[in-house]
Formats: C-alpha cells, structure tokens, sequence
C-alpha cells in the first residue's frame, strides 16, 4: 500500500519506518524544513533502539519518503496516518489543533484532486473520546462525502519508549476503530503482517478504539503511583517493597508488570494521558477521583528525592554539588518530557545545590532545557568527583554494575540516594555506602575498613 505518515515525532517515525519495513511505500509529511531536510540525508532526530537499522534499510531500498509537501505527501497514498502531537493544556485538556487542522488541510487537498480516490484517514495521536467525529465533520464541511471520499479510523499506538520498534513489529494488539467495513477490511489487510504470530486485531466502534488508549495507559499509571504509596508506607512500617511487590506479583490476578517503585512515571504519555482522562470526566459532569489521586501521587514523588537530600543536609544544600545519573524518563530513550529527573534539578537549582549530571542519551535534550545551568559530564564516573552525593534518576544497564570502589574514592562522601532501587541495600552497607532507596529499610553503612574493603574487593557480591 502507499503510506502517508503526517508527522514525524516518536509515532510517526516509527510506524512510518515499519510500515516500509513490511514492503510499503511510505512519505512522512513535516512541516518542519530542517528536521526534514535531516531525514533524507540520513540523520534520525531522536534514540530509539533499532529504528536506526530499519531507517536506513527502507530509505534505501526505496520504500521510505520525506516531504514538507502536503499535496505530494498524499498524492498516492491509499491510507493517511495523522501522528501529530496533542498537549495538555492548563487544564489537562488535549490540545486538538494540530490534528483537526491537518484533516482540514488533507479535506481541502482532496477535494481539489481531480476524480479523487476514496482515502482513509486514521488519528494515530493518543486524542480524547469524540476526535474522530470531530475529524470526520471537519472533513464533511470542506465537501467530502464519508463512506465515499473517505472515513476516519481511530487506530492508537501502545509503543513503549526503548521499545517501540519492537512493539511495532509485534504488537500485544491492533485496535482498529471505525464504523465502516471498508476501511476495516483495508486496515486488517495492512497490519496483518504483524500479527502472523496470532495476536488479534479488534475491530471496535471509533469512541471505544479511543478510550481503550486512556485507559491503558491510566491502568498502568495508576499501579506505579500505588507501588510508590506502598513502597512510601513501607518504609514507615520496616516493611521491604521488593518482597511486597514479589509478594503479590505472584497472583495471576495482579502479575508482575508495572509494581516497581521509584520517583515517579514521565515521559509523553502516562502523564499527559491521565490528565486527559480525568478532565474527560470532568466535562462530562463525572469526578475521576482515582485518577486525580493517581496525579497527585506522581507529582510527590518525583519532588521526594530532593525533599531528603534537604533532610539529609539539614536543610543546607546551598553550595552542595550532586552528581545525577540518568536525565531521560526511562532508559533506551533520550525522551525528557515530564522526566523525574527534571524535576529534581529544578528542586536542588532553587535550593542553590550545583548539579553535574550523565545520561547515555539525553545529554542534548537535556541541554536545550537547562543550558548552562548544570554541568554535564561525558561519563557516569566523570559526573562524581568531589560530589557531596549521588543521586540515580534513570535505571540504565549501565548503571546496575558500576566499579562502586571507584564510585567510592570519586565521590567526596559514600553516599547514595537511589530513585530506582538499582542496588541491594545491604550489600551497599557492606561497602561502606550510605544508601537510601525507595520502600526499603536503610542499613547502618559498615564502619570498619578490612571489611568495607573485601566487600570492594568483589564489588559487594560476595
């Protein structure tokens, strides 16, 4: 089939680089003429593991387009994808501007065409309940017939960031929602090459198509802000987070995805997704009180690290320098929306703390947030000398089997705060470390050297 992808962030690139993958044509359209230009000389603007291999394989052989040119974009094509962004505004709302003028400007396009094909238009965004009547009207007061020139498909996305091409090319499952059979039959048609493993594809109504993505993704927010209350009472009570959460992962009914505590959820999605379901609620006249507590949870914890470095100083960390590890809002990702990270810089900058902070991919990004009010060092190890404390703010691999000898002797004092809960308490004791994590008794750091010192000498494992 010929493709048109509209957009060309996280969604769009990699839908529109798998789809080609699978023996498509493929033009992404963007407004944008220097991330476009980027494109086709080969350059990616983001991190995603294995997009890079199927990025240059399809554009190629071929398969793979850009163009800030709408009417070439769509000239072809047999299904248009709209994969534009829609952020919150003040009020949690989903900003539908960018998606309701492209259907506008795709509408206008068509109906100049000379004996225009019958086109499928699909939202690809994560939109609120309605967007796809509100596509489809937008469409019909430009002078297009639906079922005749066109239908509106709600197709969400479920790629998780680090993971999305994988998710992609074998997804749990494809949800198509329309109302028409002919572009049912034409959407299976597309992504049955996806699902030869026997994943289903559901064919639902547009309004459920759409509130299935919500509720994904406020599902899965809402374990992780309830593992984090746990994990918060835990810690009051002597209890252990890891052996609740082994615990209970065992029933079949709860299973073991999502019930890590830490400093919180960011990035594009959960964050944005639950405001949006919450205010969804609230325009039609219904108090999402699980959601808005799921909310006001999340934003605690991602402030709860700097709350206890200013405990631990007393109050005092003007001055202090803190080392980050971790900048992105999840590993195998340079995606700094909403990270947890963020937050804590901002919290320890209006504390008057120096920050010097790592991430293997989110340096730049984080840059163009925060410019030269931190430092960046070019390595984990190099983020530490003569810093105060350490602080880990992302669990990439990398980060799971340091030289802790060697973070020992960089850091100024041993100590640790853990925002993942990267390491085993006791075994930092043994070493020497101060180390604080999330929902997990502290242990009284070992004092006597010979010990701490074969405890370095196997790097706490034995």
């Amino acid at each position: 089939m010929n493709i048109t992808i509209i957009g060309t962030g996280y969604v769009g690139l990699v839908s529109g680089t798998c789809f080609a993958e699978m023996g498509n044509t493929v033009t992404c359209v963007d407004i944008d003429d220097a991330k476009v230009e980027k494109l086709r000389a080969g350059t990616l603007p983001i991190y995603e593991p294995d997009l890079e291999h199927y990025f240059a394989r399809n554009r190629k052989e071929g398969r793979l387009h850009f163009t800030t040119d709408l009417r070439a974009g769509i000239a072809d094509s047999d299904v248009i994808f709209m994969a534009l962004p829609t952020p919150p505004g003040a009020d949690g709302e989903a900003d539908l501007s960018y998606v309701l003028g492209a259907a506008g400007d795709v509408a206008d396009l068509l109906r100049a065409e000379d004996d225009a094909d019958y086109r499928i238009i699909v939202n690809k965004s994560t939109v609120p309940v309605g967007t796809a009547d509100k596509v489809r009207d937008v469409m019909t007061e430009r002078g297009l017939v639906p079922g005749t020139d066109f239908d509106v498909v709600s197709n969400p996305e479920f790629l998780r960031e680090g993971a999305a091409v994988d998710d992609f090319m074998k997804p749990d499952r494809v949800v198509i929602g329309t109302s028409s059979d002919r572009a049912a039959e034409i959407m299976e048609r597309l992504y049955e090459p996806f699902v030869r493993q026997g994943n289903p594809i559901l064919v639902v109504d547009e309004r459920s198509a759409e509130m299935i993505k919500y509720a994904a993704n406020s599902i899965l927010a809402t374990r992780i802000s309830f593992m984090n209350e746990i994990a918060n009472l835990c810690e009051k009570v002597g209890a252990n987070v890891d052996k609740v959460r082994l615990g209970i992962s065992k029933d079949h009914r709860i299973g073991r995805h999502f019930l890590y505590s830490g400093i919180g959820f960011g990035g594009s999605c959960f964050p944005k997704d639950v405001q949006a379901l919450a205010r969804t609620g609230a325009q039609n006249d219904y108090n999402f009180q699980i959601l808005n507590a799921v909310l006001d949870v999340n934003d605690a914890q991602r402030r709860l690290m700097v709350d206890r470095l200013d405990d631990y100083f007393d109050g005092d960390l003007a001055g202090k320098t803190i080392a980050l590890w971790g900048l992105a809002f999840k590993p195998n990702t340079d995606d700094i929306r909403e990270a947890p990270a963020h937050v804590i810089i901002e919290g320890l900058l209006e504390r008057g703390a120096n920050v010097v902070a790592f991430d293997p991919e989110a340096i730049e990004t984080t840059r163009e947030v925060f410019g030269d009010a931190i430092t960046y060092a070019d390595s984990m190890y190099d983020a530490l000398p003569d810093a105060d404390a350490l602080v880990i703010c992302t669990e990439w691999h990398e980060f799971r089997r340091p030289d802790l000898g060697k973070v020992r002797d960089l850091l100024k004092a041993p100590l640790i705060f853990d925002g993942r809960n990267v390491f085993e308490p006791q075994r930092m004791a043994n070493m020497g470390f101060a180390y604080y994590s999330i929902g997990r008794p502290h242990v009284a750091p070992q004092q006597d050297d010979e010990a701490i010192e074969a405890a370095l000498a196997t790097n706490g494992q034995a």
